[in-house]
């Protein structure tokens, strides 16, 4: 019955699109994009944006095979099951073309690493063998980082691919962003244990040696730390850093130690939850920022300057701590995760409490800077209450998620990214079986 379900949604979902050409769905105005170099986030400071049918861009490149698509599969017992699997169905028939490019609508019909590399950790864990294999080979062939020459720079990824000034399309930015990395390395650790396939750990093996060597490093007294891109990005001063807190995945760190012996990936973990609790305090409510400031100096952290495009403000990159955060707890047990999240979620919780709503930014002094509220704050948030006040999760998951879901989508059907922390969000660590966890 519940196949029946999701075969009928998607017939109707393709019978919709049929009425109106694709690209129709490709034209809501371009977002600011929060992240410079490394970023891969197409979220703006603004209310979402609407519709204009009037300017159509030019279509994308577009390929016409037609694979056999797996049918997505969650145990019977996972909660919102019928919904995830309906939402990934829906996300892959729309935003995933069918030779595995994932594409932004949002930002001039861009592809991102981070959008393959949520395509590839979805697709492990909903069982999806063929829509992996298929976005794990676009980016593969399409955003290797290659040098002026012609060789291969290493086996990261090019974060921005699109159309450049000239109407070619390829990457416009060969700089990488190491959450993406990290998240197809953790999709591929996974995906080799899953589907038995020992390729994929041996890549995902290649790829870590360079996002050791070209995503780490050390401060003077040996301490290392996970930077959000190259060195030349975001270490503007010998003794500063630039990071990310979002960027952290203290559970994937677990994983790399499985199966990378070479490299001291349990370090990470430990830096990682330095950098969440001591960066959270320069926030007056104990909030993370998108970006913060770390001085080796002396160990402190301090926002970023004003002058920089990157911004020490509570908002759409942050959400992401508390998934991560709460994976960590969920996956391994994690008495720092737990303890994090205890602490952090304080002001929003108070928030909830008082207004039952969360102001989508926040400054360092906890002042709301925008009246809206942001559905990806509340997938992203959702986990981490699961764990700490699952009553409180439960009213979020009634009164902010759900009420945002219709037929598939989440918000608005354009919206990549919205799905995307949503089917993330709402997907429990207990979907992952327990044996993909195990070296």
């Amino acid at each position: 019955m519940i196949v029946k379900m999701l075969v009928l949604v998607r017939v109707l979902r393709l019978t919709a699109s049929a009425k109106k050409p694709r690209w129709f769905l490709k034209n809501l105005t371009t977002v600011t994009i929060l992240l410079g170099l490394a970023g891969c986030i197409s979220i703006s400071s603004t209310p979402p944006p609407q519709t204009d049918s009037s300017q159509a861009p030019e279509a994308s490149p577009q390929t016409s095979a037609s694979p056999v698509a797996s049918s997505p599969s969650l145990p019977e017992s996972t909660a919102n099951r019928e919904l995830l699997e309906e939402s990934w169905l829906i996300y892959r028939d729309k935003f995933i073309q069918e030779d595995g490019r994932v594409i932004d609508f949002e930002a001039s019909d861009r592809s991102t690493s981070e959008g393959q590399a949520y395509a590839m950790l979805r697709a492990v864990i909903l069982d999806d063998p063929t829509t992996f294999a298929l976005t794990l080979d676009w980016a593969e062939k399409n955003l290797k980082r290659i040098g002026a020459k012609g060789e291969p720079i290493d086996q990261l990824w090019a974060w921005k691919w699109g159309k450049n000034q000239a109407g070619k399309w390829g990457p416009i930015d060969k700089n990488f962003a190491s959450d993406a990395d990290i998240d197809a390395v953790t999709a591929l650790i996974l995906a080799s244990r899953r589907w038995n396939r020992p390729e994929y750990l041996e890549l995902a093996r290649t790829k870590l040696n360079d996002l050791w060597k070209f995503s780490t490093i050390a401060e003077p007294k040996g301490k290392r730390y996970l930077l959000p891109g190259p060195v030349e990005a975001f270490v503007p001063s010998p003794s500063t850093l630039y990071l990310n807190p979002s960027y952290l995945a203290p559970y994937a760190f677990r994983l790399f130690a499985q199966v990378d012996p070479n490299h001291d990936w349990l370090s990470l973990v430990d830096s990682s939850y330095e950098v969440l609790e001591k960066s959270s305090q320069v926030s007056t409510v104990g909030l993370p920022s998108d970006w913060i400031a770390l001085d080796t100096k002396t160990g402190k952290f301090q926002p970023i300057p004003s002058s920089s495009q990157l911004q020490s403000v509570y908002s759409f990159d942050a959400y992401r701590v508390w998934w991560r955060v709460a994976w960590d707890a969920a996956l391994f047990q994690s008495p720092e995760a737990e303890r994090y999240l205890r602490t952090a979620t304080k002001h929003l919780q108070t928030q909830l409490r008082s207004s039952s709503r969360i102001p989508a930014r926040i400054n360092l002094q906890g002042k709301p800077t925008v009246n809206y509220e942001a559905t990806s704050q509340y997938a992203m948030l959702y986990p981490a209450l699961q764990l700490i006040d699952p009553d409180m999760a439960g009213q979020l998951l009634e009164q902010k998620l759900l009420p945002r879901y219709n037929q598939g989508i989440w918000d608005d059907e354009s919206a990549y990214y919205i799905q995307n922390l949503a089917g993330l969000g709402l997907l429990p660590p207990t979907a992952i079986p327990s044996q993909l966890l195990q070296p």
